[in-house]
This record gives C-alpha cells, structure tokens and sequence, in this order.
C-alpha cells in the first residue's frame, strides 16, 4: 500500500502554516524573523532525531536511513527548489521503484514533503500538527530517507520517505 501527504510551510511577515487538511492560521505576529543556518546533512540529521525521539515516545521503533533513500529525497527536494518540479509527490511511485532495485521491494512507502526557512525541528513539528503527516511519522515503517535543499531564496526545501521492506 502507498500512502502520501504533502505538507507546506513558508515563513513569511506572519508566518502561515498551510496544510492539505487544514485552513491557513496565521502565528503570532510578535515573533522576531531570525535566519535559519543551512547545512544539508546537519539538517536531515537533525530531522531523524526529532522523528525517532518523537517515535520512541509513542513505543515506535526507530527509522534507519537508508542511503539510496537518502539520495532520492534529496533530488525530490532539490528540483521543487529548482522549480523543476512543482511543490508535490510528483514522481513519488519512481522514487520508491528507484529505491526498490537497490534495496529490495518496498511492502509500503510514504513521503512528506515541506518547504520554508525552517529548522529541522519546526519542520517536524509542523508535519506532527497534521494529521496525515503525523500518520506518516507514526507509520508502520523501518527505513527512511531526508533530503534537504535551499533555493537561492534561502527557502528550504525538504522531502521524507517512509519505506517497510
């Protein structure tokens, strides 16, 4: 079975959290802007953290990232930032079937995907504040991948894949 969901959050002068099941809601305007410091593999790192402290949380195991995962979500979010494609699960069945000749088939898979000057933490928080994101990250699953890309813009991009072989 395939799921997917997407997910969008853009920080902009306030910030808005959109969702596909949800209405836009506008943040406190009080909030001071601050830059969000972007290294790639800092930030998908940091994003396992927070998903596996979440998951250990709620009796979950944890996610092990899967390399060729990695390198396919990676790609996924660097060409929504490149706008070579738009902002969703396009391709998402070829990334799954790409992941799938390396490492064996896929039983399930699931993505989130997101965007914003973000840290890794409120990305994931966002993703735990919607529920078919939620599902996702609580999904029956042992592999993941997290790729992360920022445009010119300094808007980042990111994608996770959830795999159970």
């Amino acid at each position: 079975m395939v799921k997917r969901s997407s997910f969008l959050l853009g920080l902009l002068m306030p910030v808005l959290l959109f969702s596909c099941t949800r209405n836009i809601t506008p943040a406190s305007d009080n909030k001071p802007e601050r830059e969000v410091v972007f290294n790639a593999a800092d930030m998908a790192t940091d994003i396992l953290y927070h998903i596996n402290a979440y998951r250990k949380k709620k009796g979950l195991n944890a996610l092990s990232s899967l390399d060729i995962a990695d390198q396919q979500a990676a790609l996924h979010s660097k060409n929504m930032a490149l706008k070579k494609t738009a902002f969703s699960h396009n391709g998402f069945e070829e990334r799954i079937a790409t992941i799938s000749k390396t490492a064996g088939t896929m039983r399930a898979a699931a993505e989130n995907v997101a965007y914003g000057q973000l840290s890794a933490k409120e990305v994931v928080d966002g993703w735990l504040n919607s529920p078919g994101h939620k599902k996702n990250i609580e999904g029956n699953y042992t592999l993941t991948g997290i790729g992360v890309y920022q445009d010119k813009k300094g808007v980042i991009f990111f994608t996770q894949l959830f795999m159970l072989r």
